[in-house]
């Protein structure tokens, strides 16, 4: 036997207690930057999954879509606008918003799935009032903020076998609209509704880096408390404080775990879910 079999061999061998410990678990994936443009990426992405569902871990998939939303925004000759970050979203605009992830987006990752092997069901926040949200700020337009998560049209999906594929477009109960909301936010709630045991957000970063410039600084694990230290430090800081502080709030709300992970990295959800070392940043308490 070869060198590289053995290797091969050994590898499967490794991933095996991360199998028993994780069987019947719900991990919840938010799927999105890199990943969901790369053709590779996502492809590696889609066969993590379903190997995942096909060794009896349910796994829940959560997406959001902007480069979609934005392209298509520009083929109607409508301008994207960002405040604070977050798109600007007026009637027209989560009208595509609405089109393009809980139609184009989330069908044509269903249907990948069920293509790689798995058994994909679409889903999209308005759903069996799946999530409901409240109007964030007059600011934002049509941007809610999530107040409540029902997440038996997830629940139901699992126990019937299936791969839930949701999208991010809440129910409005302060008003008869639907709202674009944050994907790493419904993610991050919808892991606390479901009791998951794992909550992964999907970045273009390897992961919390003690020294931004330097990727061989990655904090591999990290406390709930070292947090409000490390923010006024600098280390948390830009984008990264509302992620790091959905995976706070995940594991604060009964979610075992929560990791930043590079989805640039062909894989990686393997590699951090499988094997001996993970490769992101793991919030725990």
């Amino acid at each position: 036997m070869s060198f590289q079999e053995t290797d091969r061999a050994q590898v499967l061998a490794e991933a095996l207690p991360y199998i028993q410990r994780f069987y019947g678990k719900t991990i919840v994936v938010k799927y999105g930057g890199s990943a969901m443009v790369s053709g590779q990426l996502r492809h590696a992405v889609i066969s993590d999954i379903v190997l995942l569902s096909l060794v009896g871990i349910r796994v829940v998939m959560v997406h959001g879509g902007g480069p979609e939303i934005s392209r298509m925004l520009e083929q109607v000759g409508k301008n994207s606008h960002f405040v604070d970050g977050l798109r600007y979203t007026d009637g027209e605009t989560m009208d595509i918003v609405q089109q393009v992830l809980c139609g184009k987006v989330n069908k044509d990752l269903a249907a990948t799935i069920n293509r790689t092997g798995g058994r994909a069901l679409g889903l999209c926040g308005l759903d069996g009032g799946l999530f409901q949200a409240r109007k964030l700020d007059d600011k934002y337009g049509l941007v809610g903020e999530i107040h409540q998560v029902d997440p038996r049209p997830v629940t139901d999906a699992l126990a019937d076998g299936y791969i839930p594929v949701v999208s991010t477009v809440a129910q409005g109960t302060d008003d008869a609209v639907a709202y674009n909301v944050n994907a790493d936010t419904a993610a991050a709630k919808l892991a606390v509704a479901l009791k998951a045991e794992k909550l992964i957000l999907l970045t273009d970063v390897r992961g919390l880096l003690r020294d931004p410039g330097d990727e061989n600084t990655l904090i591999a694990e990290l406390q709930l408390s070292s947090v409000p230290a490390l923010v006024r430090e600098g280390v948390i800081t830009g984008g990264m404080i509302p992620k790091v502080d959905c995976c706070v709030e995940s594991v604060r709300s009964g979610v075992g775990s929560a990791v930043i992970l590079d989805g640039r990295v062909p894989h990686s959800i393997l590699m951090e879910l499988l094997t001996d070392a993970g490769i992101g940043t793991m919030l725990v308490k």
